[in-house]
């Protein structure tokens, strides 16, 4: 599209007065999608929905890739699974060996174990296949966590996110289910071992666990039947409902707009970003190759789970030092911290809880905390609102530190999965290594809670330093009276609307114990309980700079930092004191108002204003 301009009001320029531009034709093709565009349309109405989608606004922020390598990584482990099925048997049947392995040739083995050297040594591209198939399933698990992470560090889960964090909960929970089926399928040495110690931890589960483990394997271990249950599992039921809430999950994100950093335009109320079509679907398009060529390359360099060094499963050379995928480390790991004193009788039963805890509880417990962490929050602050904006973790200090101590819990566990190895190339006592790790699964998250919290909390200071006083200039400049101070740089206002746009920390308050009448309310004994929680949280909060500070320290620089001192905030709402513009070309303007009676009834929440101080 030409951009040049020619000087008006020469009397050539009107001999194209009122003329139209050409229309052209569309070409056969197009016409041809069209008319099966049309077809469709009038048969399924799907042209509105279709639409909709299409020109839906995503933002751009590269944490958001996260989501879509745990994607893509799925597509990758969907895509090279059913390949695999096309010569792998699942079947436990005896059969002798007579493929390309040289070593072992000759040797009896199960049917599953021999079509899983065939893959490997006889199918052209088996191998890199299976490379791929497994790196892919190690790289979904990643990418799910890393983009759980994102999520609970910036506070994406909060209202209207909750069932969708609860989804990501689920998901991430039998991802772990569905990669421990997949690597007990090949029935080589590691494998069977693991399906062995499965069958043990079944069997910790109080009074049924001997009939459970029983009904798995169709009888005693090993039985013939356990490889055809894990496959059907692994290739059918565990997917399907993947699919099915990964679907739900990315329908649901469509619906209720993508969340988006705190920016100059960018509200509760809009999204702005590109749409769909074309720019984000060419990049999503793109990304998802860059994904699949960074595990091919991978799956090329690198060998993993090579199952002809273990050879068939046989409980005779199983070593100590077997260890399951790394996703299973933590469980693991706390199998060898519990005390072989939870281990007793009751009633005549046996109750081995030093594994079950550990085996059967730990897994699931974990996944059904998380999920329902979204609600304790909202228990705590009290806070029923929609919130689009996220949070950067230093502005929420509380939270970011229970999520690293949660993640110095799970490191403890998965480094005192080692124990043994660390023992033996560290030439130290495997009990005073068990004892470190127990002592620090209590001592470290602590720890880590404590410092990152001091961590944010100075972040903040920092910040409310850098809006009053700006940036060191490192110029000297002498004073009226002959006094030297250094000038200091103002912040601009994009920069500086980042470092004040988050609202200020509010403790709940308690409501009267008692009504008019001096009768006790029922729920005062609830509320204290929350009141104390709640002021816990927000316990050495740093409030962002008002209008009104930021206006005192421009005005006489000197003396800004009388203006520290704690603020008395009203008691009103925060979000119109912070509003920013209505974003920009592409923005998605889905105006939803926000009501101050989404906020708890039973309890004062005393919300402030980041503008209006009292008087």
């Amino acid at each position: 599209m030409s951009t040049e301009t020619y000087p008006s009001g020469r009397p050539a320029d009107r001999l194209r007065d009122g003329d139209r531009p050409v229309a052209h034709a569309p070409s056969a093709a197009a016409r041809k999608a069209g008319g099966v565009a049309g077809w469709i349309d009038d048969r399924t109405s799907a042209a509105k929905g279709v639409n909709y989608l299409l020109r839906k606004v995503f933002p751009d922020h590269w944490s958001f890739m996260l989501g879509e390598i745990a994607m893509y990584s799925m597509i990758v482990c969907l895509l090279s699974g059913a390949l695999l099925t096309l010569w792998f048997v699942p079947s436990a049947g005896h059969t002798v060996y007579d493929g390309s392995y040289v070593p072992l040739r000759g040797q009896g083995m199960s049917e599953a174990y021999a079509s899983t050297l065939n893959i490997s040594f006889d199918i052209k591209g088996g191998l890199i296949i299976r490379q791929i198939h497994h790196w892919a399933a190690l790289m979904f698990i990643i990418g799910l966590t890393v983009h759980m992470f994102r999520v609970f560090f910036t506070g994406a889960f909060r209202k209207p996110r909750e069932l969708n964090w609860v989804i990501g909960s689920v998901l991430a929970l039998l991802a772990i289910i569905e990669g421990f089926a997949g690597y007990s399928l090949p029935d080589d040495l590691l494998s069977g071992t693991g399906i062995r110690a499965m069958e043990g931890f079944v069997q910790t589960a109080p009074v049924i666990g001997s009939y459970l483990a029983y009904a798995i394997f169709g009888g005693p271990f090993p039985g013939e039947m356990i490889i055809p249950r894990l496959y059907s599992a692994h290739v059918l039921l565990i997917p399907a409902i993947l699919v099915g809430l990964f679907t739900a999950h990315i329908v649901i994100v469509a619906l209720q707009k993508h969340t988006q950093f705190p920016g100059p335009g960018r509200t509760n109320d809009n999204v702005v970003g590109y749409r769909v079509m074309p720019v984000y679907a060419a990049k999503a398009g793109g990304f998802f190759f860059i994904v699949f060529g960074v595990i091919a390359l991978i799956a090329g360099l690198f060998t993993i789970n090579p199952i002809w060094a273990y050879g068939p499963y046989d409980p005779s050379p199983v070593t100590a030092g077997s260890q399951p995928d790394w996703y299973m480390g933590f469980a693991d790991g706390a199998l060898r911290l519990l005390p072989g004193w939870l281990e007793f009788e009751f009633f005549g039963f046996t109750l081995s809880l030093n594994i079950a805890l550990g085996a059967l509880v730990l897994l699931p417990l974990v996944y059904t905390v998380l999920g329902a962490y979204p609600f304790f929050e909202r228990w705590v602050t009290g806070d029923n609102r929609e919130h689009h904006l996220l949070e950067r973790p230093r502005n929420n200090p509380t939270r970011t530190g229970i999520g690293m101590a949660g993640i110095t819990a799970y490191s403890v566990f998965f480094f005192a999965a080692g124990n043994d190895i660390m023992a033996i190339k560290l030439g130290l006592s495997i009990n005073d290594i068990t004892w470190i790790f127990r002592i620090g699964l209590f001592v470290f998250p602590v720890l880590a809670f404590w410092v990152t919290k001091r961590i944010c909390l100075s972040l903040q200071r920092r910040d409310r330093e850098t809006v009053l006083h700006g940036f060191e200039s490192g110029r000297i400049i002498r004073g009226a009276d002959g006094s030297f101070h250094e000038r200091h740089d103002p912040l601009n206002k994009y920069d500086q609307w980042i470092l004040v746009q988050h609202e200020p920390a509010t403790p709940m308050q308690l409501t009267a114990e008692a009504d008019e009448n001096g009768v006790a309310s029922p729920a005062a004994r609830k509320d204290r309980l929350r009141a104390k929680v709640s002021q816990w949280w927000y316990k050495d909060a740093v409030n962002p700079v008002t209008p009104a500070e930021l206006a005192a320290a421009h005005h006489d620089g000197h003396e800004a930092e009388a203006l520290e001192a704690p603020l008395d905030y009203e008691g009103i709402e925060g979000r119109q004191d912070h509003a920013g513009g209505e974003g920009g070309e592409g923005a998605d303007t889905d105006v939803k108002r926000d009501d101050e009676s989404d906020r708890d009834s039973d309890v004062d929440s005393g919300i402030g204003s980041a503008s209006r101080l009292r008087e």
